[in-house]
């Protein structure tokens, strides 16, 4: 019968994580979903299938006919377009373009702040098709919008679309639509639908300059079927990467707004594969929930102050969906909770119930359980880009079989603590194993109260063991029924935190999988009496053989495949001044497609001033010298070099003599910028502009793009040392080279400057 509770304790623990993960988006066979009311998947997924299905990126024919698609799908719905051509520039990454936002508005029956669609059509250079990112964003607001407009049911708002263009080269659509155009005023809030990957569940999160509570009440207020989100979530938002285009609206413009963004299967992001098959259909659904509900809402509410002036915490909760708070609660929440637990240690030593001498043995198993999930979750990982180091050419840093490592290192962490609980099975007082987790989730929810106190609902799992806690105290119940009891009440701590072991390693790379390893840790401490048997071997001997079972299908499956190509790149770089040329690759583990070129004599590391900047900061791995291909680099006029007072005035004109995609600016020494203007745009609103060295500018050419003029102010003593790197992606087709193209197994590595050919060329200002 112990046996038989242990596996019923099991089992409900596994009902539960299923449940956590199943209310996280709709599902095909969940066709009740009111929000699909006259949304029609199979229309979304036709226009997706059109606008995706070659890469994208600003400057390429394929962006010019995909911008004419939305257009034409807008105006048959009877919707007046618009084109906004505008250079931009982002002030954070120095990046530029000619962007041509595509823009319609829908009138409402009052004057008040309209309400803002938003998402944008480029892909990614070089090589993403864009199905997910954001062709997605951009088939559910061109579906929802159909569906909106087929009710025929009046708004009090307007609604702006803003099919924004070159968000993947700065969010520089956003950045124009802001900076320039006459509606940026009369936004009110903003739905931003975006990607990175091309399924799960679509996290909502929120961006304001003020405080959360009215939009969090108002988001709720919409009646979103599966809200995915808690007050942590934005603070991790944050370490990513990258910013969204609502970023610029709440930076540039105090606009709030709402992304809706999923980001599982990361490997398919801004690659080859980000493609309409590969598009999970339910995480299409789930973002048409949340645009149809939220536009039918606030397309009628007031948007004229979203503000608000208290923070709430907020996470998903079985059965009411999501438990919200006011963050003045927590630091109480938090004193009610040591005043339980003091009270409950008084009893419990005074009654015997508990032993003091227990309970500080519990801190043993505990922290070396901790300590021990954490390092070795680590060092496996690390271990494991040593056995296969091609998983270092996944850059995203979530490989093809990530979930499976999920699985192998949740039950090699969840082997490590049975295992580490073992040597305490002779404990003479079960319940003396709850105090240490419970005084160490204190001490971290006292740090949550001072720094964090998006993290409150940590405090959550704390009630619920020391519920449990006063029920081992109290009452004399058999283990037995303890087991299964206290792993009912433990439902809503397992609920919380299963799928936040799952995205830690999918949103931020399998390198930190120690932080899941962490967290099961803690968890497993306040459920420990769920897992607690001093004769139950199975357990320890089930997590086992499951942990080798997934660690040898991971490894099975670690190679590459037509469905999960191998990353790879190969670039050539030219040093007009010097006459000397180079191959590179950012590969860590070379095939037969990198071997064209590089062999035992290759050497490793990068080429001085020839790498572009890339997300991840990656540098070449090895590069070998070849024969100089004479490839000519642009032309470089000075329309003025005047010199008045202690000012220089230089304006440039860069006329490429080729097909280019973009110039990069670097200059050797520092340098200060004073009206600073590419192509007539002004740089940070004409404030001066100094670089210590490096890329002080990126220019993205646009299909309107004939040539660049940039515009500069200088001190008459400053020396310029500037080196113009000029960038086109035709390395495979250019008919100065002879390079095999890649097998069907394989795909040009995102985030880095691939298949490009660059012409080095020092500026003689």
């Amino acid at each position: 019968m112990k046996k038989l509770s242990s596996v019923l304790s099991v089992l409900i623990i596994l009902a539960i994580i299923y449940w956590s993960f199943y209310d996280l988006k709709p599902s095909l066979d969940k066709e009740k979903i009111s929000l699909v009311t006259k949304f029609s998947k199979d229309n979304a997924l036709h226009h997706l299938k059109n606008i995706s299905q070659n890469a994208h990126f600003v400057g390429t024919a394929e962006h010019k006919n995909v911008q004419m698609y939305i257009v034409s799908a807008l105006q048959k719905m009877g919707l007046e377009t618009e084109i906004q051509t505008q250079t931009a520039i982002n002030k954070k990454w120095m990046a530029a373009t000619t962007t041509e936002n595509i823009l319609a508005r829908i009138k409402g029956t009052e004057n008040g702040k309209a309400l803002m669609l938003l998402t944008h059509y480029d892909s990614s250079p070089h090589s993403s098709l864009g199905a997910s990112d954001a062709g997605s964003g951009v088939v559910t607001i061109l579906e929802g919008i159909r569906a909106f407009l087929a009710n025929n049911k009046s708004h009090k708002n307007d609604i702006i679309i803003l099919i924004s263009d070159a968000e993947e080269l700065g969010l520089l659509g956003a950045q124009a639509f802001v900076d320039y155009h006459k509606w940026a005023k009369d936004v009110g809030l903003v739905l931003n639908f975006e990607a990175r990957g091309s399924g799960g569940p679509s996290y909502m999160l929120m961006e304001t300059n003020g405080k959360n509570s009215k939009l969090l009440t108002e988001f709720l207020a919409a009646k979103p079927n599966f809200p995915v989100a808690n007050s942590l979530m934005y603070s991790i938002y944050k370490k990513l990467p990258n910013d969204t285009d609502l970023t610029v609206f709440r930076q540039d413009a105090n606009i709030n707004g709402f992304n809706f963004a999923f980001i599982d299967d990361h490997f398919d992001y801004h690659t080859a594969q980000d493609s309409y098959e590969r598009l999970d259909r339910e995480t299409l659904l789930h973002q048409a929930d949340y645009l149809m509900q939220s536009l039918n809402y606030f397309a009628n509410s007031d948007l004229e102050n979203l503000n608000s002036n208290e923070d709430f915490v907020y996470v998903n909760f079985p059965f009411i969906k999501m438990l919200i708070y006011p963050f003045a609660w927590v630091l109480p929440m938090l004193i009610v909770a040591i005043v339980i637990f003091i009270l409950l240690l008084i009893y419990g030593f005074s009654s015997k119930r508990l032993t003091v001498k227990g309970s500080l043995k519990g801190f043993l198993p505990f922290i070396i359980s901790v300590v021990l999930c954490g390092g070795i979750s680590f060092y496996a990982w690390q271990l494991i880009q040593i056995i296969h180091p091609q998983y270092k050419d996944i850059l995203h840093g979530f490989t093809y079989n990530g979930y499976t490592y999920i699985f192998a290192f949740v039950f090699l962490n969840l082997s490590i603590l049975l295992f580490v609980y073992r040597f305490y099975k002779k404990q003479e007082k079960t319940t003396d194993l709850l105090i240490a987790p419970i005084f160490v989730w204190l001490l971290i929810n006292l740090f949550i109260s001072i720094t964090l106190k998006g993290a409150g609902f940590f405090i959550i799992p704390v009630f619920i063991a020391l519920l449990i806690l006063g029920i081992s105290i109290f009452m004399y119940l058999d283990e037995r029924s303890k087991r299964i009891l206290f792993t009912i009440l433990s439902i809503p701590t397992i609920y919380i935190f299963a799928p936040m072991i799952q995205m830690f390693p999918v949103g931020l790379g399998l390198k930190n999988l120690f932080i899941s390893g962490i967290l099961i840790a803690l968890i497993f401490g306040l459920i420990v009496l769920s897992f607690y048997n001093r004769k139950a071997k199975w357990m320890l001997r089930f997590s086992g053989i499951l942990t080798i079972v997934f660690f040898g299908l991971a490894s099975y499956n670690s190679t590459f495949s037509i469905d999960n190509k191998k990353p790879n790149s190969i670039v050539y770089i030219q040093n007009s001044d010097d006459k000397t040329a180079y191959f590179g690759t950012y590969n860590n583990t070379l095939d037969s497609f990198t071997k064209q070129i590089f062999d035992e004599t290759s050497t490793n590391g990068s080429i001085k001033n020839a790498e572009t900047k890339s997300k991840y900061n990656t540098h070449f791995k090895y590069h070998k010298k070849t024969d100089y291909r004479n490839i000519l680099p642009s032309d470089i006029s000075v329309e003025m070099d005047t010199i008045i007072g202690n000012n220089r005035f230089l304006e440039l004109e860069i006329s490429p003599k080729r097909k280019v995609n973009k110039l990069e600016f670097i200059t050797k020494n520092k340098i200060t910028l004073k009206q600073f203007k590419v192509n007539d745009a002004l740089v940070l609103k004409g404030k001066n502009y100094t670089k210590k060295s490096g890329t002080f500018l990126i220019y993205h050419f646009a299909n309107s793009d004939k040539d660049l003029t940039i515009s500069f102010t200088i001190d008459a003593s400053q020396k310029l040392d500037i080196v113009l790197n000029e960038i086109s992606y035709d390395l495979l087709t250019n008919p100065n080279f002879s390079i095999n193209p890649r097998s069907e197994e394989m795909m040009p590595m995102p985030f880095v400057t691939n298949d490009a050919i660059i012409i080095s060329k020092k500026l003689k200002i």
